[in-house]
């Protein structure tokens, strides 16, 4: 069987340089294929999508919200040529009830352990509409290492610049954040994989550099510390959503290679200021993820926040918006007060605004965005702050001796100076 897997191409967020991750949720699908089934990957965000090419079935991936009616559209081609099309993926999941008019089956939850009967569903003609398994995720031992092999490598590396593979070590997340909709995705219990298994696909990447995608590495002490002692000898450089704030996980976290993290930064308080610190300490650097437009914050708070940034020296910011997901509990409290302007999927990107804020208008947040945007990268680019953070990899991996030289003139292209 001949399986077209399909990750439909989505726009840029607003200022983020034009650099392409390849993507997690379809490897990780691709592994719980049976053995026999022959699967070719497109990511439409870096190839062009050959509709007249054959295949026995389509998979369409989607993460994003903003990838969902582009999703739709291929979908609709496919049938109309006759080819069954399965949607998959978290967007799949938060937009289950519209994909469903343009599927044959959509696929809900986690897929370790199923795909078989699904395939065998089809080939027998019994297709079921639709595969919910969304408060029944399989057992996480499981969860085996992606099929990293499906990818176009020289896809992802960009401008001569050695990028990050993906890997995840847990999955759920015990807190339930306003804006995300983790908790409706993978419930709200941590559900840990066994670290042997995940340090092992680690050690499998041929890729030094990692990109940890847990929600969060914060959420079970021993745990944490245990998975950290396991990856030291990796000699890995990674990147991740937060570390727990205590001096000896940060400690090992450094040790096991922890080379910046994504920490929110919502309020001005010390309690940041100094979190941003003990990374600093560590020698761990930090690009503050910032989301404007929650219901405390007013124009000067803002101004307040975006001057707090500049203090506290982060290595990197990324701003967005507030936007109310299908799901989450901004989505709920929102349309509960009628505050939702857009039910426009491809304007759901975080950089444009689709609600109406508590404290000034519409277009006022839009403003705002981009003053935050301007303002953090007014005395270094962004291509600069990220060189920085290159230089301090490459110079840790000289000292293990994992560094991999590349095409240096075509690095000095994409960051603007000297690496």
């Amino acid at each position: 069987m001949k399986f077209k897997l399909i990750y439909p191409r989505w726009p840029k967020l607003m200022r983020q340089t034009e650099f392409h991750l390849p993507p997690h949720g379809p490897v990780v699908f691709a592994a719980t294929l049976p053995p026999d089934v022959e699967v070719e990957f497109v990511d439409e965000n870096l190839e062009s999508l050959d509709l007249d090419a054959p295949a026995d079935v389509v998979g369409i991936s989607m993460m994003l919200t903003a990838q969902v009616k582009r999703g739709w559209a291929i979908a609709d081609l496919y049938r109309a040529k006759g080819v069954p099309v399965i949607f998959g993926g978290i967007a799949t999941m938060l937009h289950a009830e519209e994909t469903l008019n343009h599927a044959d089956a959509v696929f809900l939850g986690e897929a370790e352990g199923r795909m078989e009967q699904v395939l065998a569903d089809l080939k027998a003609g019994r297709l079921k509409k639709r595969y919910d398994y969304l408060t029944e995720p399989p057992p996480v031992e499981l969860v085996g290492p992606a099929r990293r092999d499906i990818l176009k490598r020289g896809l992802y590396n960009y401008r001569g610049i050695q990028m990050v593979d993906l890997v995840h070590a847990s999955r759920g997340c015990r807190y339930n954040c306003y804006p995300c909709c983790v908790a409706y995705l993978g419930g709200r219990q941590f559900r840990p994989r066994p670290i042997d298994k995940a340090v092992a696909e680690m050690a499998g990447i041929d890729n030094n550099r990692l990109f940890i995608v847990d929600n969060s590495l914060a959420q079970d002490t021993r745990w944490e510390m245990d998975l950290f002692r396991e990856m030291i000898p990796l000699k890995k450089k990674w990147c991740c959503h937060p570390i727990e704030d205590d001096p000896k996980v940060l400690d090992l976290a450094a040790q096991a290679g922890a080379w910046y993290v994504y920490q929110a930064v919502f309020d001005t308080s010390d309690k940041i200021r100094e979190r941003i610190k003990r990374y600093h300490d560590h020698g761990v650097g930090v690009e503050g993820t910032i989301l404007l437009g929650l219901d405390n914050h007013t124009e000067d708070g803002i101004l307040r926040l975006i001057d707090f940034l500049m203090e506290i020296e982060l290595d990197l910011a990324e701003f967005t918006v507030l936007t109310p997901f299908p799901h989450t509990s901004a989505y709920e409290d929102l349309k509960r007060k009628n505050r939702i302007l857009s039910f426009d999927w491809n304007e759901y990107t975080a950089d444009k605004v689709v609600f109406q804020p508590k404290h000034m208008s519409a277009e006022r947040l839009q403003e705002l965005l981009t003053h935050a945007w301007d303002t953090f990268y007014r005395t270094e680019s962004q291509g600069m702050k990220m060189s920085t953070l290159f230089q301090q990899v490459m110079r840790k991996e000289k000292v293990d001796g994992t560094f991999r030289p590349r095409n240096r003139s075509l690095a000095r292209q994409a960051f603007g100076r000297s690496i």
